[in-house]
């Protein structure tokens, strides 16, 4: 990752988050939350999205989950 890669941006780097993370779809806003977990790909309820699938993508619009953007 470059040092001019958006800031809030999670680019596969787990190092900016913790168990309790919300994230963000650039794309479509979507929000993942985990505490709600994401029932359309059956990601149960408590799963940090450090510990996703590599090839999960955004229930809503399919996006990347590199594409994701960490929430203050």
């Amino acid at each position: 990752m470059s040092a001019a890669f958006f800031a809030g941006s999670y680019g596969g780097s787990a190092d900016k988050l913790n168990d309790e993370s919300r994230l963000e779809c650039k794309i479509c806003w979507y929000v993942y939350d985990p505490v709600e977990g994401d029932p359309y790909w059956q990601i149960p309820p408590g799963t940090a999205f450090s510990k996703l699938p590599a090839d999960w993508s955004c229930p809503n619009c399919d996006g990347r989950k590199d594409d994701f953007m960490v929430m203050p």
